[in-house]
């Protein structure tokens, strides 16, 4: 990895969930969990109907939330509370990811599928707080999730992010599509590698790959 490909970068945006903490903290259970029981209420379902409509909103709109919007019209305020209410025990703290992340040159930012609150509980967990200088959320993009590159556009926009000057860090890949095609430099952070052109780097190792980047 030449630490000359990340050269130009000042604004540094990070996923949230199984990025900034292991996938092996299995926190995202517990939303899977309450998403279900959500999806049961609203839609009147079995636990089983329910949890297919939960995969099935994912990969359609990009979220569980974007399709129970469209198809249930729910507030999406009252679903990120309660989904969100959780057992943050299974995070440890961080403090070397912490530094590595500060050391970084530039802006850092959390961009979350999630609420930005929820991010911030997360981070307080993790020890990260210190790390950044912005969290966002879907709500900040009206709910619309990523990957919809609009939802890219409009953050960004927000914090006055030039993609042309950052990079992206995101266990999802095809959330790296959008970030790629606006002129990011982008990292697929997790176990398994992923095809593609959108995916300039690979790492199952966050703060492996940071210490290599800073050198």
């Amino acid at each position: 990895m030449p630490k000359r490909n990340f050269s130009h970068v000042r604004a540094w945006v990070f996923d949230l969930d199984n990025t900034l903490y292991p996938p092996a903290a299995r926190l995202f259970d517990q939303i899977e969990t309450k998403m279900t029981d959500y999806v049961m209420r609203v839609a009147g379902a079995s636990r089983a109907q329910a949890d297919g409509l939960r995969r099935d909103y994912w990969q359609r709109y990009g979220t569980t939330l974007a399709g129970l919007m469209r198809h249930h019209d729910i507030d999406p305020d009252d679903y990120l509370v309660d989904v969100h209410d959780i057992d943050f025990a299974a995070l440890d703290p961080d403090p070397h990811l912490s530094e590595l992340i500060q050391a970084l040159p530039g802006r850092k930012i959390v961009y979350t599928n999630g609420s930005a609150p929820y991010a911030a509980q997360v981070l307080r967990a993790r020890g990260l707080e210190a790390a950044f200088d912005a969290i966002y959320g879907v709500e900040h993009a009206d709910y619309m999730p990523k990957p919809d590159r609009a939802a890219f556009e409009q953050v960004f926009a927000m914090d006055g992010l030039s993609p042309g000057e950052a990079a992206m860090f995101e266990d999802d890949p095809r959330n790296l599509a959008a970030p790629h095609a606006m002129g990011m430099r982008t990292v697929l952070v997790g176990p398994d590698a992923h095809d593609g052109d959108h995916i300039h780097h690979h790492t199952d190792n966050l703060n492996d790959f940071l210490k290599r980047l800073l050198g």
